[in-house]
């Protein structure tokens, strides 16, 4: 199916999953432009027509353009698909607010809670833009490179916004990515915002050898604290059982390419903070929201031991054995 038809979309982030989200729209003959602020790395995407950094083995299609200008990325009546860290999603949305003339269409794949509020992001965007533009956020179990590569992917698209929804179904949904629709923001965001809190939980058990037994019960016991803030916070049950929860998590937390989960592995094998990030070199979300979910969760009174211990094992205030023995010897109780 050609969509060419459809308006142009600016991808705002050049990273692996806004480069991957790019390429699978452009491939598909609809007009994608790629921004990112950084100069130097837009100037080398234009001259090699890759990007090198994440994706270095697909080549861009004529229908991705490159540019550095915000302004220029979202000109005419474009959809806009933010595609940054979390902790840069407030000042992206303050830097689009100024440029938007009329109400625009923002759908975001960026996972995680806002640094400054700890609100959940479609609330951020409701705040800073109010409430005229159509918002939706795409998550689900979908590693960049798989995606990159035309590999089968299968995600859901969250809106209040039923023509916006099904607009994006149009363009994202093909063979090789299947698209479902919810309406449910909030349970999507939290699934995307805990999962990588638990995944470095279960690379730290990983690294530390603790077998696949312990792996599975940090993963179920894990989902069950996702479910309990979702729930406190107004998501729906189902949403938890679906691609943006469990899916995702089992993602996530199985998988060594996912980057919170090799953190994990390299503190569980022993090194510090600042050496496993260092050897990522990449944002590793988990980390950042650690401590955003868990004061969410207390803000809510909900419980979430994993969660919780994974913030003080990234704080210091507790070992690695330690923090593994509290998970494994709490008190017996009905699941």
């Amino acid at each position: 199916m050609n969509n060419g038809n459809l308006t142009p979309i600016a991808v705002l982030g050049a990273g692996s999953w806004g480069t991957a989200l790019a390429l699978n729209l452009a491939r598909r003959g609809q007009s994608v432009r790629l921004w990112s602020q950084n100069e130097a790395h837009i100037a080398d995407m234009s001259t090699t027509r890759r990007n090198l950094r994440y994706l270095a083995d697909h080549v861009f299609p004529e229908s991705l353009t490159l540019t550095t200008e915000l302004s220029e990325a979202i000109q005419d009546d474009c959809d806009i698909l933010i595609a940054i860290p979390s902790a840069g999603f407030r000042d992206m949305l303050l830097k689009l607010k100024p440029l938007l003339k009329k109400p625009a269409r923002i759908l975001w794949v960026t996972k995680g809670i806002d640094t400054n509020t700890g609100q959940l992001l479609d609330d951020v965007a409701k705040e800073i833009l109010g409430e005229s533009h159509g918002l939706a956020v795409l998550s689900g179990p979908s590693f960049a490179s798989e995606v990159a590569a035309g590999l089968p992917t299968a995600v859901v698209i969250a809106s209040e916004n039923a023509s916006f929804a099904n607009d994006l179904m149009q363009r994202f949904n093909s063979p090789i990515f299947r698209t479902y629709l919810s309406t449910d923001m909030t349970g999507v965001e939290v699934g995307g915002a805990v999962k990588n809190v638990l995944a470095v939980a279960t690379g730290i058990a990983d690294g530390m050898k603790l077998g696949a037994n312990a792996r599975s019960a940090l993963i179920t016991r894990g989902l069950a604290e996702m479910v309990r803030l979702g729930l406190a916070l107004g998501g729906q049950n189902e949403t938890f059982m679906g691609l943006s929860g469990l899916g995702d998590l089992i993602l996530t937390c199985t998988d060594n390419q996912s980057r919170n989960k090799r953190f994990g592995l390299a503190l569980g094998s022993g090194k510090s903070t600042e050496e496993a990030e260092r050897e990522i070199g990449q944002v590793i979300e988990g980390k950042r929201n650690a401590e955003l979910v868990v004061k969410l969760a207390n803000k809510m009174h909900v419980e979430m031991p994993i969660s919780t211990t994974v913030w003080e094992i990234l704080q210091g205030k507790v070992t690695l054995q330690d923090a593994m023995q509290q998970l494994l010897t709490r008190a017996p109780k009905a699941e």
